[in-house]
């Protein structure tokens, strides 16, 4: 597992914003996919998953976002 962490580490500082961009819309076009393809009885449980999801990941990038606009370097 480590050596997961340590690839994509490498891989993010060689990276530039477009190429985080391009792997956002990736992700986001896979999250369409797979979700055309939940049945319609389990959608709501589904989408509150997302939600939360969303909410944890979302919340601490945004924080990290936030603290570099405010840096004054």
């Amino acid at each position: 597992m480590k050596n997961i962490f340590d690839c994509a580490d490498k891989y993010l500082q060689k990276s530039n914003w477009k190429h985080m961009a391009m792997l956002k819309f990736c992700l986001f076009s896979i999250g369409i996919l797979v979700g055309m393809q939940i049945p319609a009885r389990d959608k709501k449980k589904a989408g509150i998953a997302a939600g939360v999801l969303f909410l944890i990941t979302y919340i601490p990038l945004m924080t990290k976002f936030i603290g570099v606009l405010t840096d004054k370097e």
